[in-house]
């Protein structure tokens, strides 16, 4: 990220933080802008009680504006953070939003990790009826965010030899999971990159939990927002408690992509076997570029892709699932 989109993204921050509106006055006039990401898919700088996120340069102006329009809609309060005015929609060509300031999930306090908020948030969020929003909704994204990965990871590392298992395995997901065709289940209002970075409390300190970050938001199978949890499960990353806490709050809340009084992993293995392997395509992907070996946690994802790529074909899912 260039300097003067920093110095840009800092402005429309300090922007929305000084707008008419329910909010209270920006506070931090005079202090240094705080940089919380700087990202090829998105850069996101904080003035006081706001933030101003700049998204990708390739993003879809129709598609963004309904997202948007999503999470500022009456009928996501209490799940989605909504968005704050702002008069600048773009800094180099790439669209702008800004968003109130809320306190992330700590990672230095695993055992504090709000698995019971995300999946009731999901729950919540995968019953709202899609007739009720503003539209046409696009679709949800997390399918071309895998092939994003795969790809990224043949550009930057197809030389690792582990590479060529995970394309492999890739190769055997059915052609929706690859982006290649629409979902079978394609009409559930979804999040498309649920995991504990896209929860804060606001208001901040201590305002409840909300989803925020909706540049993947759209219709398509819920079962693809509990994928990453559920792969990080059945790869031993994490702890079968902790996966239960997750599932059963998401259950209780009525949350539709799986059966609440059934095995859940008909609905989950295809969306958990393709997050498995664009986090082992990502691994390969960013320790090739930082010279380097994948460390233990991106090496048990790289071996839970090599078990599923080994699996029989009488274990396979069935074709179209």
């Amino acid at each position: 990220m260039t300097a003067s989109v920093v110095r840009a993204l800092a402005d429309a921050a300090r922007d929305a933080a000084h707008l008419p509106g329910p909010r209270p006055a920006c506070r931090a006039c005079g202090r240094d802008e705080a940089v919380l990401a700087d990202r090829d898919d998105g850069a996101v700088v904080r003035h006081g009680d706001a933030v101003a996120k700049a998204h990708a340069p390739a993003t879809d102006p129709d598609g963004h504006r309904a997202r948007i329009a999503v999470a500022a809609h009456p009928r996501l309060a209490g799940i989605l953070l909504p968005p704050l005015p702002l008069r600048a929609r773009d800094v180099r060509g790439r669209p702008v939003t800004a968003w109130p300031y809320g306190v992330p999930v700590d990672p230095t306090a695993p055992d504090a990790a709000p698995w019971e908020d995300a999946g009731v948030l999901l729950a919540r969020l995968h019953r709202v009826d899609p007739a009720e929003l503003p539209g046409p909704l696009p679709p949800m994204h997390g399918p071309a965010k895998a092939a994003r990965a795969l790809a990224r990871m043949r550009a930057t590392a197809g030389d690792h030899p582990a590479a060529a298992t995970v394309q492999r395995t890739w190769e055997r997901l059915p052609a929706w999971a690859r982006d290649e065709a629409p979902s079978p289940r394609n009409s559930t209002l979804c999040h498309g990159d649920l995991h504990l970075g896209q929860l804060v409390r606001h208001p901040a300190p201590a305002g409840p939990w909300l989803l925020i970050d909706v540049d993947d938001l759209g219709l398509g199978d819920p079962a693809w927002d509990l994928a990453r949890p559920a792969a990080w499960y059945a790869a031993g990353l994490l702890p079968p408690e902790i996966w239960q806490r997750f599932l059963g709050a998401y259950t209780a809340a009525g949350g539709p992509a799986v059966h609440a009084d059934a095995d859940p992993w008909p609905q989950l293995d295809v969306p958990a076997r393709a997050l498995t392997i664009q986090t082992a395509a990502l691994a390969l992907a960013k320790s090739a570029a930082e010279h380097r070996d994948p460390d233990d946690v991106e090496e048990a994802v790289i071996d839970a892709c090599a078990r599923i790529a080994a699996l029989p074909a009488e274990l396979e899912f069935e074709p179209g699932s």
